[in-house]
């Protein structure tokens, strides 16, 4: 009868024992499948947000940027146009003041050596590129000092920064009545990004 309570007993113990076994696994099954979840649902969250991150990009420049590169070269070529125009107007507008006048002080300065007798006569101010279309200008001041109505001639060169002569212009005056002053405008055509430095190079009344 030991014998048999024995064997009970141990049957009993192996019984709890294979159902706390079983627990054990159906417990470590379970989380083993939520942390499969937890990780498959993470793996899908980024694959959706690179998916997403991915698709707003197309390879071309979004429509407002283009369209604005757009109007930026429109801009830019209308600026350019309006340069051009406005320096072919202020050329044309000093050629038609000075035309005559420059032909005769070519003339004049042909025979010229030196600076000429009305050196100390003239006085040269910058006028800017804003207002010229971009174009080096300067207002030749003349001041007849003579004692008598007289004509005059100015040759202007331009010098780049390292004193070279890269320009040369002439202007003059007719008539100019004793003690009269005469503005005429002297410019180049050299580029605006240039620096240029005018000087008289000769002047003469006759």
């Amino acid at each position: 009868m030991r014998t048999i309570h024995g064997r009970g007993t141990e049957s009993g113990g192996g019984r709890r024992t294979v159902a706390a076994a079983t627990v054990l696994l159906l417990a470590a099954g379970a989380a083993g499948g939520l942390a499969a979840c937890s990780s498959s649902s993470k793996s899908s969250s980024a694959a959706s947000a690179v998916a997403s991150a991915g698709g707003s990009f197309s390879g071309e420049a979004p429509s407002a940027l283009a369209s604005l590169a757009a109007s930026a070269s429109a801009m830019a070529s209308a600026r350019s146009a309006s340069a051009s125009a406005a320096a072919a107007s202020f050329e044309a507008s000093v050629d038609a003041a000075g035309a005559s006048a420059s032909a005769s002080a070519s003339a004049a300065l042909a025979a010229v050596t030196g600076a000429g007798n009305a050196a100390g006569d003239v006085l040269l101010t910058g006028i800017p590129l804003g207002s010229t279309g971009g174009l080096h200008a300067v207002k030749v001041t003349i001041t007849n000092r003579t004692g008598k109505t007289a004509n005059f001639a100015v040759k202007i060169d331009w010098n780049d920064s390292s004193g070279k002569t890269v320009d040369s212009s002439i202007v003059g005056t007719h008539d100019l009545a004793a003690g009269a002053v005469a503005t005429p405008v002297a410019f180049s055509r050299e580029p605006a990004t240039t620096t240029l430095v005018p000087q008289v190079a000769k002047a003469q009344h006759y």
